[in-house]
């Protein structure tokens, strides 16, 4: 546990100008920024934050911990929400059946990052959402707000946090209302969130007034890159590290991170420096050979990102030092969790997908062969077309090399000389399924199958897949619900995995690939086609 940390909270005697500084830094943006200088003249703020007990928390969640530990330092009262009925009402991510589980793993999970930053738990107060968010007055108020709350304003509030579908479920337009009703029920002045979140609280600003409540105060925290230079989320493997990773798996992560020379945008790395550890610790340690200079130890950001910029810290003394303080922060929750009654929740709560279903019983020997056929054991990925010609002994047949993120190019082989010409498929990003087993196509080994979109009545028509813009070859596609599954390192021809799995890939009416109504992604967004609505995938 970090003393300072503690001691600074437990002995606070600051000025309202003092908290409120303490309060907004590394804040994106205050709304109702009067309103809280107002009440800091008077009393202390009452403020809180609410996690959706979906998947499991990250190293990002270190972000909100560090801005609460500055909330506890400026005398607030702060509440954090568990809120179970959200992550349900959010397309189901969390199973009913698994709710009660997750909530307390994420108290488990949370508390145990309080405690490794140095927050005392008796500051803070813990409420799960259905213990207020089922009785009778907040229902109540529910009805009442959806007959105000258009669906547009509904929708639009939800954009950047309810997962989006085609045809969203009801129970996704009810959770920004919810939300805003939180801040009610909680008898706070003010919430605190990710600017992802900004929608939401603008809504609960236009309408808890009509309801004759307060307008609370928002406080949002920018988004901090993950590691592959998006966002850090919890369907993206690669982008984020678990709190539970072992130190090798650390290692291992960061060496992979975005953090090219000299480039401050989207840096992950170097945000986690920013929004972590310099808020916790006041201070940072490049640590480095003394060949290049020694240890060096920072006292203002500001500085590190300067040095950087000027390439005068290179990447991987970053990611090194990173990992040190980073590994600190880790053990404490590590050891936590190696408790027989811990480890129990942890495999409750985030049950392997499809374990032993449908296999022989009692079978040690089953594989992943004899498991459900799920669109995770797809490797699919961006590609960029390097170059194309006509195969040698084919007239219909394209021979192209695609780079899919690996040291050296894949050949592929497609029938698509007929549909496209070589100038529209050379330098064009696409999608491809990369773990089919190579097989020769007239003589040459075609090593991927490139994934278009076809409408078979005549005159046939075949587009390729276009990822979202800004993809980089080997950016991960995947089927939203199935982000964490491991794919096959190789499908085997006899089980014909992709072939069952193909029959519900199909393009939706708004031109996005998808399989059984659920969208095919990368980290930036939906993977589509440019005309052929109700095709099938191909």
């Amino acid at each position: 546990m970090d003393k300072t940390v503690a001691a600074d909270i437990m002995g606070d005697q600051r000025s309202p100008d003092e908290k409120h500084q303490l309060i907004t830094r590394n804040l994106q943006e205050v709304l109702g920024e009067e309103r809280l200088k107002e009440i800091l003249k008077q009393r202390e703020l009452k403020v809180y934050w609410g996690t959706a007990t979906t998947g499991k928390p990250h190293v990002a969640y270190f972000v909100p911990m560090s801005k609460i530990a500055d909330f506890l330092k400026a005398g607030c009262e702060v509440t954090i929400l568990f809120a179970d009925l959200h992550a349900y009402l959010d397309n189901m991510k969390a199973p009913w059946e698994l709710l009660e589980l997750r909530v307390q793993y994420y108290e488990q999970v949370i508390k145990a990052m309080l405690e490794s930053i140095g927050v005392p738990l008796d500051k803070l107060r813990f409420v799960k959402g259905t213990d207020y968010q089922l009785s009778r007055e907040y229902t109540l108020d529910v009805y009442r707000l959806s007959s105000m709350v258009t669906e547009h304003d509904a929708k639009k509030a939800g954009a950047e946090v309810v997962k989006q579908v085609e045809h969203p479920l009801l129970s996704g337009l009810l959770y920004p209302g919810l939300q805003a009703l939180d801040e009610e029920y909680l008898k706070v002045d003010a919430q605190f969130g990710g600017v992802d979140q900004r929608k939401i609280f603008t809504l609960a600003e236009k309408y808890l007034p009509s309801l004759g409540y307060t307008k609370r105060i928002h406080m949002m925290n920018p988004m901090v890159p993950g590691l592959t230079g998006g966002k850090m989320s919890s369907s993206e493997e690669e982008s984020k590290i678990d709190l539970l990773d072992k130190n090798q798996e650390v290692k291992k992560k960061l060496k992979k991170a975005f953090c090219e020379p000299g480039n401050v945008e989207n840096n992950g790395v170097l945000s986690f420096v920013k929004h972590v550890l310099f808020p916790l610790h006041s201070e940072f340690i490049i640590k480095r050979d003394p060949k290049w200079g020694g240890d060096k130890v920072y006292t203002d950001y500001e500085e590190v990102e300067r040095d950087f910029a000027a390439e005068q810290i290179h990447p991987g003394d970053l990611k090194a030092s990173v990992e040190v303080a980073l590994n600190k922060l880790l053990d404490p929750i590590r050891k936590k969790f190696e408790t027989p009654e811990l480890k129990k929740l942890t495999a409750s709560a985030y049950p392997e997908p499809s374990k032993n279903k449908g296999g022989a019983k009692g079978n040690p020997k089953q594989t992943a062969d004899e498991e459900d056929v799920i669109p995770s054991r797809l490797d699919i990925r961006v590609g960029k077309v390097i170059s194309v010609e006509k195969h040698p002994d084919a007239d219909s047949l394209y021979l192209e090399r695609i780079d899919v993120g690996e040291e050296q190019p894949r050949t592929v082989v497609s029938g698509l000389v007929a549909y496209l010409s070589q100038e529209q498929l050379q330098d064009r990003l696409v999608v491809l399924l990369c773990n089919l087993k190579p097989q020769k196509m007239r003589g040459i080994e075609s090593q991927a199958m490139l994934l278009c979109a076809s409408i078979e009545e005549e005159p046939r028509k075949v587009e390729p897949l276009d990822p979202p813009e800004g993809s980089a070859p080997g950016d991960r596609v995947y089927v939203e619900g199935y982000e964490s599954g491991k794919p096959d390192d190789e499908l085997k021809p006899k089980k014909k995995v992709f072939e069952k799995l193909q029959v519900d890939l199909k393009i939706s009416d708004e031109c996005v690939a998808q399989w059984k109504d659920q969208n095919l992604m990368t980290k930036l967004g939906q993977i589509t086609c440019k005309t052929l609505k109700g095709g099938n995938i191909c």
